[in-house]
């Protein structure tokens, strides 16, 4: 019986009924008997640079062995959060930015909330308390980010959670200018992920993006982008934001920074937000956390970033994304799909309704994956994620598609007898 409770899980299946991982390399993971899987999610949308990658830890281990971790309260630095501040700023999608370090995506999440209402406050506009997000969004599990779930199941059963949070459809940017209408003055900012992610793999309509900085620009809120799962060459480009042409206020991110290999989030400002707490009025911000800039994790988000730029992994997701494409699309005409959707290296590919609402269709998806080598996940239980590591090949694609379209088509021996 295991001691482990395990994030997003029912400890009814899964106690003592656990897949024990033991390594990795490229787009393979091995359990602990030895049998291969193609890591079809990266880890959990992380592992851009692929599994296995010993200059990342021997980065950690450089740094561990110098100075692993202190506080970076007050004035204490150190040189690799000062360093990685400072090449995240050059990449960001926003000019002349500042950035906070945090421990991972929900903790960022977070501090872009507190940052933005006490930024109106500080100006002298404390009214402007409202957040809009859409639905399907997927913003971490910490307080603020349950409260802005557009996934309605990740906040239930939690009682009253925060107030302020409003909710507009997916991709209808006239919905959200009626709530800015009708919410005028009061809000604080809108938050979005490029490409939803977690709610289903779906991209943006064309034009939605610059409709939303319109309406942010208009009626005067803060725009920000959650690049958690977007970030660092998943759509092609460095961010998400810039593949679909627009600027955001903040960018929040985590993830991909360091390929996972270390627990790590941040969110990046633009001078607007940044100013009354750097030269303003604005005195102590009194937020942030134990790791906060943790010394080892920002070594290897250094390491990891050299590793995306010298192997020009970000230009390969976008040279790949048309071969990714086709491989995963003719998966749309199989029977048990109903739809294949893409973009840049993200996939989902959504199974027929009357399949995927047969209690226990998770569980034996799930299962037939493993059984020919793949692992992947369903998102809000119908679509098979698939978001490789950014060192796939055409070979290893192949190889991808081959595993999903055998997993489906066990789909029919699988099926519940009537009742």
């Amino acid at each position: 019986m295991t001691r482990l409770w395990h994030p997003f899980s029912d400890m009814t299946a899964v106690a003592g009924h656990e897949l024990v991982l033991e390594r990795g390399e490229g787009v393979w993971v091995w359990d602990k008997s030895g049998r291969r899987y193609f890591d079809a999610t990266a880890g959990l949308w992380f592992c851009n640079v692929g599994h296995g990658r010993a200059e990342l830890a021997e980065a950690a281990g450089a740094q561990m062995r110098r100075l692993a971790a202190y506080s970076t309260f007050g004035d204490l630095a150190n040189e690799p959060a000062l360093a990685l501040a400072e090449v995240l700023a050059a990449r960001a999608p926003i000019r002349d930015a500042v950035v906070f370090f945090t421990s991972g995506g929900s903790e960022a999440i977070e501090t872009a909330a507190k940052i933005v209402r006490r930024y109106w406050a500080v100006v002298g506009q404390p009214s402007r308390q409202v957040v809009v997000v859409r639905e399907g969004a997927y913003h971490g599990m910490a307080g603020f980010g349950t409260s802005f779930a557009g996934i309605e199941a990740n906040a239930a059963g939690y009682g009253d959670l925060l107030p302020g949070v409003v909710k507009v459809p997916r991709d209808d940017a006239a919905a959200l200018g009626r709530v800015l209408e009708e919410h005028r003055g009061r809000v604080a900012a809108f938050l979005g992920e490029p490409v939803q992610g977690a709610g289903g793999i779906y991209p943006p309509p064309e034009g939605y993006w610059a409709a939303v900085q319109n309406l942010c620009r208009t009626h005067d809120v803060l725009l920000i982008a959650d690049e958690v799962v977007t970030g660092f060459g998943r759509m092609g480009r460095w961010f998400g934001s810039e593949r679909y042409g627009f600027e955001p206020d903040l960018v929040v991110g985590a993830k991909g920074i360091t390929s996972g290999y270390m627990p790590l989030g941040y969110v990046v400002c633009g001078p607007r937000v940044a100013e009354p707490f750097w030269k303003g009025a604005a005195g102590l911000f009194r937020h942030g956390y134990t790791y906060s800039g943790h010394a080892a994790a920002c070594a290897v988000g250094l390491a990891n970033l050299r590793l995306l730029e010298n192997e020009r992994l970000v230009e390969h997701a976008r040279a790949f994304e048309p071969a990714f494409a086709q491989a995963l699309r003719r998966l749309a005409t199989h029977p048990a799909v109903s739809e294949v959707r893409t973009a840049g290296l993200l996939c989902a590919v959504e199974i027929v309704a009357s399949l995927a609402e047969e209690p226990g269709f998770g569980d034996r998806i799930l299962a037939a994956g493993r059984r020919h080598g793949l692992l992947t996940r369903l998102l809000l239980g119908r679509s098979l994620q698939v978001s490789p590591p950014l060192v796939i090949g055409q070979e290893e694609v192949l190889t991808l598609a081959d595993a999903l379209r055998a997993t489906l088509d066990d789909l029919k021996s699988m099926r519940s007898s009537p009742k």
